[in-house]
């Protein structure tokens, strides 16, 4: 077997903006309720495929169906912070400002439906004319400027365009308003999806109160804004807000009609069933972007070497080598493609045609540090010194232990400044709720992870087992 299948899985990128999508997109079924407007909350840890589903769904349009992905990677949320609608209370005072910006990026999509009027098409043009197409935060500011104007008048719309960046707080309603009764009279029976994405750049300091409650409250306002916009334009118009968030931050998100939102989830989770479709899927479209996707075992011998990866003492034990990479994963397609990727990276360094179970157990160190840096970079918003806290596990160097030995050690790291003070019962539970750590229950072989049984709570009665992935980066074996 030639090794170009390698070469091409060694290129697989972790981060979806740059994936070849066409090629490897792997459509599930949410997609298909996102797309139908039955969805419009998506939920998911952070490498579940939430970038690559938005991805694909802007990029995948017609003559009857728009889509605008408006993404906050790397935007300066103070803009939005100053934006606020003082006439609402907390937390609605952004709803306003999210129903804005999704108004306005429908009537941009507009312009390109030849299905509309052809008048009203032009004259939105004007409005939307100084817009730079890759700069949301530039095109927010001019939209809130003092001289952007737009109502309606007779059969048409009045733009006044300006660049300036003047407060003008008191037009806020009166341009939702105008902009909304746009839409209402000239949107035809095209699918218009408007796509959140990369929320979470603000999430950090959030346990500082003012942070938190700022952020949270923007956040709410938008799951609020997407509510009131579904409900407006609920008969006979398919205009469909769909926000995709962390699971870690929606959880933290409060308000009364928060219960009604579950009409509109759908959470974005993984089982070694539906991971073994996606890797069978990705390594048939490497091996050849016009094949018909192979059954999980045959695409995954292409691959590997048909032995088991050999462990343990004196390497005793055996075990195929899915199963060897999958529980050193949490169940996340991003965990996949960056072991498979690793593993085709060192076997073409040997010189291989295949991935050998050595190869699979080398790499396992590598993955390791990889999943250690993830989870870092996802709770360091609500534990900063995260990386202070993970090192605890490698002085103590058990894999599983009580409560109480953990919480001598962290009071020593307390102690030596290593580590802020702070309850250990929250650390504990923020390190359960990311799969950190689970709980060892009485039963031999039987551990409790929150990847693996997402209603599960922490049980401070059971001893707490750190997750097997991290063992190497944590110098635990």
């Amino acid at each position: 077997m030639s090794n170009s299948l390698l070469h091409e899985v060694a290129s697989w990128k972790l981060e979806a903006k740059l994936e070849d999508n066409n090629r490897y997109f792997f459509h599930i079924n949410i997609v298909d309720k996102i797309i139908s407007g039955s969805k419009s909350y998506v939920i998911g840890r952070k490498g579940t495929g939430k970038t690559a589903i938005t991805e694909h769904i802007t990029k995948e349009v017609s003559y009857s169906r728009f889509a605008k992905k408006l993404s906050f990677k790397n935007f300066p949320f103070q803009d939005l912070y100053n934006l606020k609608n003082d006439s609402y209370t907390t937390p609605n005072q952004y709803i306003t400002l999210w129903k804005y910006l999704i108004y306005s990026s429908v009537a941009k999509l507009m312009i390109k439906n030849e299905g509309i009027d052809s008048s009203v098409r032009e004259q939105l043009a004007r409005i939307y004319a100084d817009d730079i197409e890759q700069s949301l935060a530039r095109s927010i500011k001019r939209w809130v400027s003092g001289g952007f104007k737009i109502s309606i008048l007779g059969s048409g719309v009045e733009a006044n365009g300006s660049s300036s960046a003047q407060k003008n707080e008191t037009s806020w309603v009166e341009r939702v308003e105008a902009l909304e009764d746009i839409l209402l009279k000239y949107l035809d029976d095209s699918e218009y999806l408007i796509v959140f994405d990369e929320l979470d750049e603000d999430y950090r300091d959030v346990m500082d109160p003012s942070n938190y409650k700022r952020y949270t409250d923007l956040l709410t306002s938008l799951f609020k804004a997407v509510q009131d916009v579904r409900s407006v334009f609920s008969e006979g118009r398919k205009l469909f807000p769909v926000v995709f968030l962390r699971d870690d931050i929606y959880e933290v998100l409060m308000d009364p009609d928060r219960n009604k939102w579950n009409d509109l989830k759908v959470a974005l989770e993984w089982d070694e069933v539906s991971i073994k479709d996606l890797l069978a899927f990705r390594l048939s479209k490497a091996n050849s972007p016009t094949d018909t996707p192979y059954s999980f075992g045959y695409a995954w011998r292409m691959m590997f070497l048909n032995s088991p990866v050999k462990y343990g003492h004196k390497q005793q034990k055996e075990m195929n080598t899915f199963d060897y990479i999958t529980r050193s994963t949490q169940l996340r397609p991003r965990d996949y493609i960056r072991y498979l990727q690793a593993c085709a990276e060192e076997a073409l360094r040997l010189g291989q045609m295949e991935i050998t179970p050595e190869v699979v157990t080398k790499i396992d160190k590598a993955f390791s540090n990889y999943l250690r840096n993830e989870i870092e970079d996802e709770i360091n918003g609500i534990i900063p010194d995260i990386k202070s806290v993970l090192n605890i596990f490698s002085i103590v160097r058990k894999q599983t232990l009580s409560i109480a030995e953990f919480e001598v050690a962290y009071e020593e790291a307390v102690q030596s400044g290593d580590v802020q003070a702070r309850s250990t019962d929250f650390l504990l539970r923020i390190l359960f709720n990311f799969s950190v750590i689970g709980n060892q229950p009485t039963q031999k072989n039987k551990h409790v992870f929150r990847y693996l049984t997402p209603e599960a709570n922490f049980n401070r009665k059971e001893p707490i087992v750190l997750h097997r992935g991290l063992f190497k980066a944590l110098q635990i074996i």
